[in-house]
């Protein structure tokens, strides 16, 4: 997931479809969302940027760093400050909708149904050389492209879906930075996880006015398991700076992503901040006590974070307000701080 410059946000999730995954290399998921928000200087641009790139490159590959592959197909959710698509593929087909109205989540499955806002030239007829679709009936992309017998994975991936459908139905309306926070740290439906190679990594919700005159911002927890993690405000500036506290380190020619073959040994590539945010977690372990304090302190910044937004949002008219520039890094030097104290102890 990410946003850019211009208000562009995307999110991607894995997906497992009738076109099979190839293991040779060829773009992730990621490296699509990376490159649209590169190039996308709107929603629509960047599902077109994705869709010319699957055309030129495909996606494929591992998507971890073990010599056993990890290969997914995508779906993607994009929005800017006034439109909103799903594209959802199968190797180097796919099929997009705008989104008019409501809202719309992604969860390991393809969703969209019939009558594509645009689709792949050849998705229909793909699908009628590979027998999935007779040609006579309605075209129903996710019906034609699911798997019939789908990996076990996929029931909880149904399950879900349709918890995260109903979260965003009961908030439908009145939908707030603080319940979107919520459905992101709900763990009975599945959508924040903590289960090793599965945790929710990071987590990010933003603030898009319609006005282009009024600034985006996005906040970003930059630390895996939201129920656990402290959102911090980030908004794009030409003064901004990089915080070196969630920079990954880096490892130069010895990377193992950049050795042959790939990924044989495995690098720490931890930030500071999730480091500390570790090791403060681990020091209160076992102790309830120790783990509510923790947890209050927590949330106590991210409320100091929240009422910055709000006050910011309700004062600056500006593309570039004084004090956005540098939000971020304070907040995350706040937060370091709270985490190399409960360590400490």
């Amino acid at each position: 997931m990410g946003a850019n410059e211009m208000g562009v946000c995307i999110g991607n999730e894995a997906v497992w479809t009738k076109e099979p995954v190839t293991e040779g290399e060829a773009l992730l998921g990621m490296d699509l969302v990376r490159l649209a928000l590169e190039r996308g200087p709107s929603a629509q641009k960047a599902v077109q940027v994705i869709t010319e790139l699957l055309g030129e490159y495909g996606q494929g590959g591992s998507c971890r760093e073990e010599p056993e592959p990890f290969i997914y197909h995508n779906t993607f959710l994009l929005c800017d400050r006034s439109e909103a698509y799903v594209l959802e593929t199968a190797g180097p087909y796919w099929a997009a909708e705008r989104i008019v109205e409501g809202a719309r989540n992604l969860s390991n499955q393809l969703s969209i149904s019939v009558c594509p806002w645009s689709e792949h030239p050849q998705l229909r007829s793909h699908a009628l050389q590979q027998g999935w679709w007779d040609g006579q009936g309605e075209f129903n992309f996710s019906v034609v492209y699911s798997l019939e017998k789908q990996p076990e994975r996929m029931a909880a991936a149904k399950l879900r879906y349709r918890a995260g459908q109903e979260l965003l139905r009961m908030q439908e309306g009145h939908m707030t930075v603080k319940s979107m926070l919520s459905i992101l740290r709900d763990k009975e439906s599945g959508i924040c996880m903590d289960s090793g190679g599965f945790r929710t990594t990071s987590s990010m919700v933003s603030v898009l006015p319609r006005s282009p005159h009024e600034p985006c911002i996005h906040l970003l927890s930059a630390t895996p398991d939201p129920s656990r993690s402290v959102y911090k405000p980030f908004m794009f500036s030409p003064r901004v700076t990089q915080v070196p506290w969630v920079l990954s380190p880096t490892f130069g020619e010895q990377d193992p992503v950049k050795q042959i073959p790939r990924f044989q040994t495995q690098v720490d590539r931890r930030h500071e901040l999730y480091r500390q945010h570790q090791r403060a977690l681990e020091a209160c372990k076992g102790n309830k006590e120790a783990e509510e304090t923790l947890r209050q302190k927590q949330l106590k910044l991210e409320e100091e974070n929240l009422h910055w937004v709000d006050t910011f949002l309700d004062t600056s008219k500006s593309a570039d307000p004084v004090g956005g520039s540098d939000i971020f890094r304070i907040c995350v030097e706040k937060e370091l701080a709270l985490y190399k104290e409960t360590g400490e102890k």
